[in-house]
């Protein structure tokens, strides 16, 4: 029985190893028009993802992460939006409505994936990744439009809530020096 038990042991603990060992490129997404995707079309490349909303104070960030994408994407940023109905039911859309309005309103053409959730037992496995327990940078997003830093070399560099803008002077300090790295 002993060695059943430390059989199975030694396989959980493999598994869990190798689960947490993933590349953030390999996890499954979905774009906003429901084609399968991972990140590692941004290899390389410094990512800011944003979970959004449609229905929030805080969405005229749009603006600003679209001017900051136009400003840096030839220099190797990309912002990944990521939709969430989590805080206060504020993108109750679905992906073709959130699309619609963020093209038209605020222009955007940086990448945008599917809904998903950021916290809780339903957090999607990306953001449980670098977020989660086990994360480089645990803890709960607090609201809409929170940010996180991924460098070039795919590793979670550091988070930024609501809070601050696109446009903020810490939040571009962080992002060229990434870029410069």
């Amino acid at each position: 029985m002993k060695i059943i038990k430390l059989t199975v042991f030694i396989l959980m603990s493999s598994t869990i190893t190798h689960a947490s060992d993933q590349s953030l490129y390999d996890h499954p997404l979905k774009t906003i028009d429901g084609e399968s995707t991972t990140l590692a079309e941004h290899k390389g490349k410094v990512i800011l993802m944003v979970n959004v909303a449609s229905r929030c104070g805080f969405t005229r960030q749009y603006k600003g992460l679209e001017e900051l994408y136009s400003k840096y994407k030839d220099k190797g940023l990309v912002v990944c939006g990521f939709p969430c109905n989590q805080f206060g039911g504020q993108e109750p859309g679905s992906e073709s409505e959130i699309k619609e309005f963020c093209s038209s309103k605020f222009g955007v053409t940086f990448p945008m994936y599917s809904k998903i959730e950021v916290n809780g037992p339903g957090r999607h496995p990306l953001y449980e990744a670098i977020i989660g327990a086990d994360g480089p940078l645990p803890g709960n997003v607090k609201w809409n439009f929170g940010k996180i830093l991924v460098g070039k070399d795919g590793k979670p560099i550091d988070r930024f809530g609501s809070m601050t803008s696109p446009s903020s002077r810490k939040l571009i300090q962080v992002i060229e020096k990434a870029l410069e790295g």
